[in-house]
């Protein structure tokens, strides 16, 4: 007859095994909401992408500009649009959102749901 010993780790284990279990009903909500941060990238990539077009689209001309007496290269006219494209397209995203978050508010679900409350000995 050998005597069975358990290793530490088993025993911890064991000690660490939930002595009460609390289960709680709870009534909530459920909505899918977007995601705003994809919005507002996706606007300023939009606005860039539009920015990208027009530059090439208009040649423009090699005369100077009446307003700072400069000559402006093809891409620094990219950059003054991609500045102003980049901002309107956040907006315009971050209204885009609005609306759907608004459209996707009006379905909510409410479901009951299962609250577990668990202590260690």
């Amino acid at each position: 007859m050998t005597d069975h010993v358990e290793p530490a780790g088993e025993r911890d284990a064991a000690a660490s095994v939930p002595s009460t279990v609390v289960v709680d009903e709870e009534l909530v909500t459920v909505r899918r909401s977007p995601k705003y941060s994809v919005f507002l990238l996706f606007g300023a990539v939009l606005g860039a992408f539009v920015a990208l077009v027009l530059t090439l689209a208009f040649h423009g001309t090699d005369s100077q500009s009446p307003n700072t007496a400069i000559v402006y290269a093809q891409w620094q006219v990219f950059g003054f649009l991609a500045l102003i494209g980049a901002i309107v397209g956040v907006l315009v995203g971050g209204v885009a959102a609005l609306i759907f978050d608004r459209a996707l508010g009006r379905r909510t679900h409410r479901i009951v749901v299962d609250r577990e409350h668990t202590t260690a000995i």
